[in-house]
């Protein structure tokens, strides 16, 4: 079909674990000696998450399946989402269709100019100034310095960076950096744009002005692919959308059903903690466990409309860190969130202080009424000023009216996402006398 823009056709990515030095000597001759009398590699730090709960295994031997038979199609001018939890094979599927890197197996068929924003500062040189890495990045795109120079005065305005734009990138904030690689992949006219979680290090304001400009963009004819957390931006302005899971195509076709897929599978199957040994992970910052608890402070997956309940999370640094932030989403069953809270607020000032490393725990508390009654999700993050560190999901919870006055009365609960009471006054301005005039 001549309005297939990208086809993937049974597409496999392997990786070998273990080839990569672990750094010394010792730990080198340690996995070559069990590689050799075919024993597990001890220095391995690739956990296989999908054995861990009881679907067959990514991980033959010492061989990672990151992708394992993909195959779908996307039509010209569409908007396609990639949801899935961390590890499912969203970013290394990306990777594959800009060519970053290639597929083992199979085929990827692209028609037309890609640019892509894969991480925080992919395509710049961190010496050249801001300036200096527009023409650069049109020039990776095949365009003239003329076309680039057309275009420059709307990126610059969409970055919000006039000021700096003839400063080195290395000296930019993550969020200059993100407001200028977006704003010159969006600019830069390609037939097709993809795009990965890393939307999630702007502020709120500069996300909805991407959003819109996204839309603009497929208006005129162009492809986007966006990859994302957020249920309700993908919702939003993705009509369609391809659900990965275990590096595999686990739905695809209308967003509301994938996003409905997503959220049925075993792995939301309605757990009020998560829990993972600190150990068996890597990174700097590790979320160890969260819980959902109830008025009285006990673990649970039902909570009453009326009463309090509270998130609690516990969390260890291996490192001192900076801007660091928990944030936590509270997801409907249709993927919509209506509720974000972050532990440090963007414009704190305390934010920008190391925190040092340890075991932490916080806990954030919600006041009855505030949801409404049915099944919540929550999902949880660390993250700072260029990085997501650590992400737990699958936690859930029911809010439930066991008091039941509205229904005893005959009546149905109001379908609004807070059931909380708004105080009303209510004065009386004038009366009507027994000739019906006002006084």
């Amino acid at each position: 079909m001549n309005d297939i823009v990208i086809r993937a056709e049974h597409v496999t990515k392997l990786y070998r674990l273990g080839v990569i030095n672990h750094g010394t000597l010792y730990r080198d001759l340690q996995s070559w000696w069990a590689r050799w009398r075919n024993l597990p590699d001890p220095n391995v730090s690739v956990s296989d998450f999908a054995s861990d709960r009881g679907r067959p295994s990514r991980l033959k031997g010492d061989i990672f399946y990151a992708l394992d038979d993909v195959s779908f199609e996307i039509g010209h001018g569409e908007i396609v989402g990639i949801i899935g939890r961390n590890g499912a094979g969203k970013s290394t599927l990306l990777k594959v269709m800009s060519r970053i890197t290639m597929p083992n197996a199979g085929f990827i068929g692209i028609r037309g100019r890609i640019a892509s924003l894969l991480e925080v500062g992919t395509g710049f040189h961190p010496e050249l100034t801001g300036r200096e890495n527009v023409y650069l990045n049109g020039a990776i795109l095949g365009m003239s310095r003329a076309e680039v120079r057309s275009k420059f005065d709307e990126i610059v305005e969409f970055a919000e960076i006039g000021e700096f734009i003839d400063t080195p990138v290395k000296r930019y904030s993550s969020g200059m950096y993100v407001r200028l690689a977006f704003s010159v992949a969006a600019h830069l006219e390609p037939e097709i744009l993809l795009i990965d979680e890393v939307l999630a290090v702007g502020d709120v304001n500069f996300q909805n002005k991407c959003m819109g400009r996204m839309q603009e963009v497929t208006k005129a004819g162009r492809t986007i692919i966006f990859v994302s957390h957020n249920m309700t931006a993908i919702s939003s302005i993705c009509p369609k959308s391809i659900l990965m899971a275990d590096g595999k195509v686990a739905a695809m076709g209308d967003t509301a059903d994938v996003i409905k897929a997503y959220l049925d599978r075993p792995e939301f199957g309605g757990t009020a903690i998560y829990s993972v040994n600190p150990e068996d992970v890597d990174g700097k910052a590790v979320i160890c466990r969260v819980a959902v608890l109830n008025e009285k402070d006990e673990v649970s997956g039902t909570v009453e409309l009326s009463k309090g309940f509270s998130v609690e999370v516990e969390y260890e640094l291996r490192e001192p860190l900076s801007g660091l932030s928990v944030g936590m989403q509270i997801m409907m069953e249709d993927g919509y969130t209506p509720l974000v809270s972050l532990s440090d607020p963007e414009l704190d000032v305390g934010r920008l202080d190391a925190r040092p490393a340890g075991y932490y725990r916080a806990r954030v508390k919600f006041p009855g009424c505030l949801l409404n009654t049915g099944t919540f999700y929550v999902r949880l993050g660390i993250s700072s000023r260029f990085s997501i560190y650590s992400v737990a999901e699958g936690i859930r919870f029911d809010v439930e009216d066991n008091v039941g006055i509205i229904q005893m009365l005959g009546q149905q609960r109001k379908p609004s996402i807070s059931a909380i009471q708004l105080p009303w006054e209510v004065e009386k301005v004038f009366l009507r006398d027994s000739e019906g005039v006002l006084k």
